[in-house]
């Protein structure tokens, strides 16, 4: 009698241990899955269709390299703290997290490094970085070029949002595929007033990195209010990385040899 006693202890011991197992499974996938319910639906088609986020919120680190006449620039950003550095051959910025920093012992740099120095950055990681805290989601009239409407997405900011929360943001997609085809943006940096200035940026050439879809150039086109005309100038991304591995914790330090720098 005994015997089957402990005989139907342990298989209900046992019985209770696989039904546990399911539920721990269960949390570890929620966990790990993004809330795309604060999203528009439009939106969500959008990320889906260069990837999705559950594949870019896994990612850790970002790296680019932009071709300049005078000296290639290579960025690197840690896509969950938004550190940042750029270097050439002729100086360095970086973002620590908390403070801006410049190594220009030529004096060659002639820029603005606390608006560059993630300004490439945000064009760049197009549409994944609209999905970051703080922003407004609204809707915008159809932008028309060459025959088609694309349909958008307004993009404001919450107060004291990034360094320029007063910018705006037009995101317009193909109306089958989802997939982002033009940029609006409006520039408050330096004046800190609302602007009704939209410059307009092309975003028709595309790579997979790591199953994420991500420029391979994009182009400024002239523009008389949302009247789309020739284009501007175009900037080509190469060497592009994507890993889910952080760098080393100096890697975004500021040198001994250079300064912090202010907004100008």
């Amino acid at each position: 009698m005994k015997k089957l006693v402990y005989v139907v202890l342990f298989l209900t011991f046992l019985a209770c241990k696989e039904q546990v197992k399911p539920v721990e499974k269960q949390e570890e996938q929620k966990e790990e899955t993004v809330v795309l319910n604060d999203f528009p639906e439009e939106l969500r088609k959008v990320f889906d269709a260069h990837g999705g986020l559950n594949i870019w919120e896994k990612q850790r680190t970002l790296v680019f390299d932009l071709p300049k006449p005078d000296a290639r620039e290579t960025h690197t950003v840690d896509l969950i703290s938004r550190k940042d550095k750029i270097t050439t051959t002729n100086f360095s910025i970086g973002f620590d997290g908390q403070h801006v920093w410049l190594l220009d012992m030529d004096k060659s740099y002639n820029g603005d490094a606390v608006f560059y120095h993630n300004l490439m950055f945000y064009f760049y990681a197009m549409p994944f970085v609209l999905a970051d805290d703080g922003i407004n989601y609204g809707a915008t009239e159809d932008l028309k070029f060459e025959g088609v409407s694309y349909p958008g997405i307004r993009i404001s900011y919450d107060n004291d949002v990034g360094a320029s929360s007063k910018d705006e943001y037009y995101l317009h997609y193909h109306p089958e595929t989802f997939q982002m085809q033009w940029l609006g943006y409006t520039v408050t940096y330096r004046s800190g007033e609302v602007s009704d200035n939209v410059k307009w940026i092309r975003y028709a050439d595309w790579m997979d990195i790591n199953g994420i879809v991500l420029p391979k150039s994009i182009t400024w086109h002239n523009y008389e209010g949302k009247t789309i005309k020739e284009e501007k100038s175009t900037v080509t991304f190469e060497n592009v990385e994507l890993s889910t591995q952080k760098k080393g914790a100096t890697f975004y330090q500021k040198p001994e040899e250079a300064a912090y720098v202010t907004k100008e």
